[in-house]
């Protein structure tokens, strides 16, 4: 079961970061275009700056469960260095209950934001909901508390390796 698991959060977290790089690519060309289109044609679009602002926050939502995976992204490292293997241990424990309860509620509240948001349209995109920005919150949240409960049950403190 454990590794039936583990599979299946490597491939999400594989999957989630996969997509995360993929908006950076996005946000970036449609940054480039933007500065094309306003200083090079004069005249600019208002959709780029959008799709922009969207694809960085999906880019956020969908790379925080690969931090979570390699233990990087809540570490109280010198209580980890200096602590007994036990101790580690319950820190490591207590860290992904606190870090389960946040990702819940942002999960909780974001879905209501997306279910609220989707009466209201994108400026710039008017044929697209504004329930497809938010659903970042609840999906990078769900995927974050896959990528906490593996980390917990395979933990992984690359920081740590290389902060020493």
């Amino acid at each position: 079961m454990k590794s039936a698991f583990l599979s299946f959060e490597r491939r999400l977290t594989s999957l989630s970061l996969g997509l995360a790089c993929l908006m950076m690519v996005i946000a970036a060309c449609m940054g480039m275009l933007q500065v094309l289109m306003r200083f090079v044609f004069e005249l600019p679009s208002e959709w780029s700056e959008v799709i922009v602002r969207i694809s960085l926050i999906w880019m956020v939502f969908l790379g925080i469960p690969a931090a979570f995976r390699f233990g990087s992204m809540i570490s109280v490292d010198l209580m980890h260095r200096l602590s007994p293997p036990k101790f580690q241990r319950f820190l490591e424990g207590v860290i992904a209950i606190l870090s389960l309860i946040l990702l819940a509620i942002i999960a909780w509240y974001g879905w209501d934001y997306a279910q609220r948001g989707s009466v209201q349209t994108i400026i710039g995109l008017e044929y697209f909901s504004m329930f497809w920005a938010f659903l970042a919150l609840p999906v990078g949240a769900v995927c974050a508390m896959i990528g906490v409960i593996g980390n917990f049950l395979d933990p992984r403190h690359e920081e740590l390796a290389t902060a020493q």
